[in-house]
């Protein structure tokens, strides 16, 4: 028996991560692998979220591979369609600017996101605050964590009216605030 096209799109796409994501760490001290992260990501959607489209969970397992991999816009697309590439190139940073630029940009790009970028971008800052609370990047130190938690919340600012349930679990995330 063969899985429907929803979930066999959902299991390449975490297959596809995994590969791209193989050799890269996290920067916390115990070096996790970073495709736990995606994972992450995709499972808070499903499960916290609600979120049960398998466009919107591909593109979350995928949202870093253009910005973190060799992996281009045209690979997704040939790979998983050009709805989960295009969710992730709006959710993907362009590397080449300054880390300033690009944190600033964030902001406010995010009101203007799709819906499904929106959702998305929304699960990966949750994740990256639960992550820095529990587990932070070796050497950050507390004005480093207060600061990323408030940058944090002015994207997400611009995401919300996207998904109640999502907006509460960030907000669970925020209140964990060193």
């Amino acid at each position: 028996m063969s899985a429907t096209p929803a979930i066999e799109l959902v299991l390449l796409a975490a297959e596809f991560a995994a590969r791209k994501h193989r050799s890269q760490r996290r920067k916390d001290r115990d070096a996790t692998p970073y495709i736990n992260h995606p994972l992450a990501v995709a499972r808070l959607l499903w499960e916290e979220g609600a979120v049960h489209d398998p466009v919107v969970i591909a593109a979350a397992l995928l949202h870093d591979t253009i910005e973190d991999t060799r992996t281009t816009r045209r690979e997704l697309e040939k790979h998983f369609g050009r709805s989960v590439a295009a969710i992730v190139v709006e959710v993907t940073d362009n590397k080449r600017l300054h880390k300033q630029t690009r944190k600033r940009l964030q902001i406010e790009h995010a009101p203007h996101l799709s819906r499904q970028a929106k959702l998305v971008k929304l699960a990966d800052k949750t994740c990256n605050l639960r992550d820095v609370a529990a587990s932070p990047p070796a050497g950050w130190g507390l004005a480093r964590k207060r600061e990323y938690f408030d940058w944090a919340a002015q994207v997400v600012a611009g995401l919300r009216g996207s998904n109640a349930r999502m907006e509460k679990a960030f907000d669970r995330a925020y209140r964990k605030r060193p």
